[in-house]
This record gives structure tokens, sequence and C-alpha cells, in this order.
């Protein structure tokens, strides 16, 4: 498990990387040499929509998006285990079929391209979708995890929220 954690977050730190080197490097170029990097603007939008989905993956496992804690809060450690394990299923029911749908627009995709250099758009799809089904799978992991009472937050322990 900690092999697959550690693999999704340097995916999506990579890819944050290369979004913000491809960017920086773009704008450097312009104002120095008025030229642009080809297929920055549709690369650097790719590369989001791949980091987008690595990073909900790693939200969604260790409990760690923005959530409003007002009930959650207030209710006792068993009831914040029945709170977080239903969150994170209605997360997994909605994550599942987004998997699915984005593999869809994987095959649908065929020879689309990205605008200067004609990148196969497939490529790109393809990681976002392996993305999204890593998320799904991780919601799953924290489902169980919940129900055996042993889910970890970012800082490692073993309260859902991290507090």
């Amino acid at each position: 498990m900690k092999r697959l954690l550690s693999a999704t977050e340097t995916v999506a730190a990579f890819f944050l990387l290369a979004i913000a080197l491809l960017t920086a490097g773009n704008v450097i170029l312009r104002d120095l040499f008025s030229i642009s990097i080809p297929d920055w603007f549709d690369g650097s939008r790719m590369l989001q929509g791949i980091a987008l989905f690595w990073g909900v993956a790693l939200a969604t496992y260790y409990g760690s998006h923005i959530c409003v804690d007002i009930v959650w809060e207030h209710l006792k450690p068993a009831g914040r285990r029945w709170l977080d394990i239903a969150a994170t299923t209605i997360t997994f029911a909605f994550l599942a079929p987004l998997a699915y749908m984005v593999w869809i627009k994987v095959a649908g995709t065929g020879t689309q391209g990205t605008m200067d250099l004609r990148l196969p758009l497939v490529w790109f799809y393809a990681v976002a979708a392996v993305g999204a089904g890593v998320a799904a799978l991780l919601a799953l992991v924290r489902i169980v995890h919940l129900w055996q009472g042993r889910a970890v937050s970012l800082n490692g322990s073993g309260d859902a929220h991290g507090s």
C-alpha cells in the first residue's frame, strides 16, 4: 500500500512540476525572445487534468479534501467513523462511474491531437483515466480501512480528519 501511495504522490507531483515548468518556460521565452513553446496551452491543460485526477486520489485516501466539519466535530469517535464511512462511500459512488466515463473518453478520442505539434490526446487522457481509476480504488481501500478502524490521515494519525 505504501508503494501505491508513494507512486501516486510521485505522479501527481511530477505533473504539477511539469505544468509549472511549462508555464514558467513559456512566460520567460515570450518575454525575452517573443517566442512561445508549441502547444504550451494544450499541454498545460492536459497535464492539469492528469494532476487533478491523481491529486483527487490522494485527497480521497487521506481524507484531506476540503470539509465542513460542523457535524463531525460534535460527534464521538464512533459517530465520526460512521460519518467518514458514509462520506467516503458517497465519494466512491461518484468516482467509480467517473473513472469508467473517463475510460470511455479515452476509447473515443481517436486521432485527436494538440493544436501545434499534433501530439495524440489519447495518451494524456489515458494517464488521467488511470488516475481516476486509482482515485476510485483508493476510495474503496479507505472505506475498508475505516470499517476496520485503521484509516490514516496525511499526518499519519488514526484520526481520519487529522485533528
